[in-house]
């Protein structure tokens, strides 16, 4: 299929996709028009050899990029399993950590004395959480692997359910918020965090032209008509998750701004700063000086 016409190309890149409606990756080299939805793409390679997707064949799609996982021990992973036992008690309780990746945070959440199913899009990064769970002799962590529109999981099974940093990548988010709902038990309690409009810093990055760092500082800041032309993810404000999780039927119980982590400080006695003068607690009140936004809520 030609590149259509009237269409202004601003750059190439490659990555991974995941065609939720054929389940599978590719990976593809981008032809960029400036528009966030709408893509020209050429399939280079498929991960399986029953795909319908040729190689150099020209294809639309549209384009969620799939978060990178957070790495284990850092502190963005540690701050939010204690955010999390601050609004739930985990003790005993049957969590899915939706979107677990690598399972650095499922890992924190064990630490509480819960059992977790870890569920991921990425079979790869769930083989990382069940060696680890076998190199340390784990046993309250199951891994299932997840197409990205069902959860091959029954209805109303767990106490918690836990995401962190994922509902912003989910090809849609009505699917996912429904699937949330539901496998949470009656009245079971949500915790999920996104990011946070009013940090400095646009924590997914942004494909814009000429800036070869996308870490612009206020990008995120802008109308959301152009944050979403360029941006690598969703962004939200408190308002729009908390109006978005009524809407798919959860009640509020509780929400906060997560303090910035500080991971991606390269400089170790900077970091150390930061972390005990500025960015010291887990939550605060300020909006641009946190990452995430915590919504704590309940099934309806």
């Amino acid at each position: 299929m030609p590149i259509p016409s009237g269409i202004a190309c601003i750059s190439f890149k490659r990555f991974i996709y995941y065609d939720v409606l054929h389940p599978r990756w590719l990976v593809v080299q981008t032809v960029d028009c400036g528009n966030l939805d709408l893509r020209v793409c050429t399939a280079l390679e498929t991960s399986n050899n029953h795909s319908s997707c040729a190689r150099g064949q020209l294809f639309m799609v549209q384009m969620v990029e799939r978060g990178k996982p957070a790495a284990y021990g850092q502190e963005v992973v540690k701050r939010r399993a204690r955010i999390t036992a601050s609004y739930v008690s985990l003790q005993n309780r049957q969590v899915l950590d939706f979107g677990s990746g690598n399972g650095a945070q499922t890992v924190e959440l064990l630490k509480h004395g819960c059992q977790v199913v870890a569920c991921d899009i990425d079979a790869a990064d769930l083989g990382v959480l069940a060696d680890f769970a076998a190199a340390k002799n784990i046993v309250s962590v199951k891994t299932v692997l997840y197409d990205g529109i069902r959860l091959p999981l029954g209805d109303a099974q767990f106490d918690v359910l836990v995401s962190y940093a994922v509902l912003e990548h989910v090809n849609d988010e009505a699917t996912s918020l429904a699937e949330m709902h539901r496998v949470l038990k009656n009245s079971g309690e949500l915790v999920i965090s996104v990011p946070n409009k009013w940090w400095v810093f646009e924590t997914h990055g942004a494909r814009l032209p000429l800036l070869p760092w996308n870490r612009v500082p206020f990008f995120s800041w802008l109308p959301k008509s152009i944050h979403a032309r360029f941006a690598m993810a969703r962004i939200y404000t408190r308002r729009s998750i908390i109006r978005l999780l009524e809407d798919h039927a959860f009640e509020i119980l509780g929400s906060c701004y997560m303090t910035a982590p500080m991971d991606v400080v390269k400089s170790p006695a900077l970091q150390k700063f930061l972390r005990r003068v500025v960015f010291r607690n887990d939550v605060t009140g300020f909006p641009i000086l946190a990452t995430e936004i915590f919504v704590h809520c309940r099934k309806k």
